[in-house]
């Protein structure tokens, strides 16, 4: 038996988050015909029944079965196993039914809350202790919710129309977008010593020395990766790495992913609407390639991601990383353009709630940031709970992310959170900043 008080108001904190991450996964599905909810729009996601199934089962697997902290599978085998089956691969699966999903995603539900009020926060197995197995599997479900943003923004045909748009702030003062800050250097901490919803790969927090670095205090705008475009930037092989210009070979691309000239004017899509390029917005939907090519063409560079991550965090006055750029106060749709029902970007400069020590805005929310680093462990890294969350993919295949994006959900994002892809990946809602060596 679990005893009261304390314990059980994190119970019922538990509780209700994994309820609301619920909600939202529902709400963001129905507008969604069945059709589409089955189709397979793109070989870069899944038909986003499969992302429910997966959902579902990834619970049942981490707060039933694993439970106990005796973990006999990181992923539960069959149809919604993502090692067994690929991505491009999941359109030919015997999918079910929303209603059929929906029907499992309950049951399994059931089951996890009749367990969960026997848990001991306190003094059970690792995998419970604070709560840490619960925030993954929450985490998880919002990390779905983007990934079925992305393939919205993917789907064609009917269009989607949200039950719900929330405005952003206005912009109180008119951002200098070309301004750099710098940080003089020193020694700085990177990760954190987070056992209850961290990720094992931002941990462990260590010291590191860093040297003096100049950043971008807005994320690199449409306006300005416009003129890039217009320059010919696409075309001059000199911006380019040699990977880059493959890429670009054999992509044929010349422009940020759902970018298209039309009588004269470059117009994108975002979700239903189809508009002009916001020129004050972040630029979105842009690889790794693409962001190195632009900040060589500027004179500038990628950050490292622990030059952003100090930069988004770092409060020389106290010596010590905040948890977010405005203090260790949860990420909410005040402070940063995350979490939203609004769908999309924001213009530069309207959360100003959101600076950061250094002085950077938008460092969480708007669009994922690029880095110049590669994905990898820290020092003195310990895989946990597995290793294919993070371990299997580290080396020089992946291009580490920070930040978040407007479709990030408030509870799967904090200055130390590391997200990787292929450099050639623009599906994702992905932006970047420039550096430069002072």
């Amino acid at each position: 038996m679990i005893s009261t008080g304390a314990i059980t108001s994190r119970h019922a904190a538990i509780h209700a988050m994994l309820g609301e991450a619920r909600e939202r996964t529902m709400a963001l599905v129905a507008p969604v015909s069945d059709a589409d909810l089955a189709r397979q729009h793109d070989p870069l996601m899944s038909p986003i029944v499969w992302d429910l199934a997966h959902i579902a089962h990834f619970e049942e697997l981490w707060l039933t079965r694993n439970l106990d902290g005796d973990i006999r599978f990181v992923e539960m085998p069959g149809l919604f196993n993502p090692m067994e089956h690929p991505r491009a691969s999941r359109g030919a699966l015997p999918l079910p039914t929303l209603r059929e999903s929906i029907d499992v995603m309950d049951g399994i539900r059931a089951r996890v809350l009749q367990r969960l009020h026997q848990v001991d926060f306190d003094r059970g197995p690792e995998l419970v202790r604070h709560g840490f197995v619960y925030h993954l599997v929450a985490q998880h479900e919002y990390q779905h919710n983007e990934t079925i943003l992305q393939t919205l923004q993917l789907k064609t045909g009917d269009p989607y129309r949200p039950a719900e748009r929330r405005a952003h702030p206005p912009v109180q003062h008119a951002p200098d977008l070309g301004a750099m800050v710098t940080f003089p250097g020193g020694e700085v901490t990177i990760g954190t010593a987070d056992r209850r919803a961290a990720y094992d790969n931002e941990r462990p927090l260590h010291h590191m020395p860093l040297a003096p670095f100049a950043i971008d205090v807005y994320p690199v705008s449409n306006g300005a990766f416009l003129e890039f475009v217009e320059s010919g930037g696409y075309r001059n092989p000199e911006w380019w790495s040699d990977q880059g210009r493959d890429w670009l070979e054999r992509s044929g691309v010349t422009a940020p992913k759902h970018w298209e000239r039309r009588d004269g004017t470059w117009v994108t899509r975002v979700m239903d609407r189809c508009g002009p390029v916001a020129q004050d917005h972040p630029v979105c939907h842009v690889g790794y390639h693409e962001a190195e090519a632009f900040a060589r063409y500027a004179g500038k560079r990628l950050p490292t991601e622990f030059e952003w991550e100090v930069a988004a965090t770092w409060d020389a006055s106290a010596q010590r990383a905040l948890r977010f750029p405005w203090g260790d106060e949860d990420a909410g749709p005040d402070r940063a353009n995350i979490d939203q029902l609004a769908f999309g970007t924001a213009p530069l400069g309207a959360y100003e709630a959101g600076v950061s020590p250094l002085g950077c805005y938008g460092m969480i929310g708007d669009v994922w940031e690029w880095t110049s680093s590669d994905f990898d462990g820290y020092p003195g890294f310990r895989a946990y709970p597995y290793p294919e969350y993070s371990e299997s993919f580290f080396g020089t295949d992946y291009k580490v992310l920070r930040g978040g994006s407007w479709a990030t959900r408030s509870g799967a994002i904090r200055g130390t959170f590391r997200n990787w892809d292929y450099p050639i990946r623009r599906q994702i809602f992905s932006g970047f900043r420039c550096a430069r060596d002072v």
